[in-house]
């Protein structure tokens, strides 16, 4: 299981820059992201190298932030993974809240991150279907 961070950000013009230049000065890496965004505010959400210190750091710098448990799933890089993963997931009749893409720079491989209600529950479902999960 990783801890994922969600960071709730106005959505203005150099808002982004200003999240990443914290992360970039507290040397903390950005391993996957994804924003989404209504015409006021968004919601970033990250994996990062250390996500308690970027909890601390973004939150000293007056950002609302919450960590939030998520899977990585390992993914070939081939047509029609992510396909098989949610075929697995629906044929355990397990619903995915969201998912967007990261990737191992060691393996050099596709990790698809999933946010699902019981996280322990689907590793454990996805795990014994042969699906490698972080």
């Amino acid at each position: 299981m990783l801890e994922q961070i969600a960071i709730f950000a106005e959505n203005q013009k150099g808002a982004m820059h200003r999240i990443t230049d914290i992360l970039a000065k507290n040397e903390i890496n950005i391993l996957g992201s994804v924003t989404n965004d209504s015409a006021e505010y968004g919601i970033i959400r990250m994996l990062v190298s250390d996500p308690h210190r970027t909890m601390s750091v973004l939150k000293d710098a007056g950002y609302i932030c919450k960590l939030t448990d998520v899977l990585g799933v390992e993914c070939e890089d081939r047509v029609g993974a992510l396909n098989s993963l949610l075929e697995a997931l629906e044929e355990s009749n397990i619903s995915v809240d969201y998912l967007y893409l990261s990737f191992d720079r060691e393996k050099a491989s596709p990790i698809m991150v999933l946010h699902v209600e019981d996280p322990v529950e689907v590793e454990d479902c996805l795990s014994a279907k042969g699906f490698t999960v972080l």
